[in-house]
């Protein structure tokens, strides 16, 4: 779960008054919110809801970003194959299993 202690002297600027609708949702496309956005949900103690924008990962792809050596190595191919700097192996087809790792 995500937690994260919130400074209460953060200025908010305002975007406009809302309703909650019949489901109890709040539209917050005023403040920029698009679709599929997704974020951290945080409330004080007067009620006051704050929005935390995230990015979610697979969890497959977390080993990349905990681990420096294994990111350095990835972005450095990337850029490598964005140079052109690539040479191909051929069809690894035969080897691949049809059942996901996960």
């Amino acid at each position: 779960m995500w937690e994260e202690t919130v400074d209460s002297a953060a200025k908010f600027v305002p975007v406009g008054e809302v309703s909650a609708d019949e489901r109890s949702r709040i539209a917050v496309g005023k403040a920029g919110v698009r679709r599929d956005d997704r974020y951290a949900v945080a409330v004080n103690d007067d009620g006051e809801i704050l929005l935390t924008p995230l990015v979610s990962i697979p969890k497959r792809e977390l080993l990349i970003w905990e681990n420096a050596q294994i990111r350095e190595a990835v972005s450095l191919g990337l850029l490598q194959s964005a140079a052109g700097e690539t040479t191909s192996l051929g069809d690894f087809s035969q080897y691949a299993d049809d059942q996901d790792d996960e």
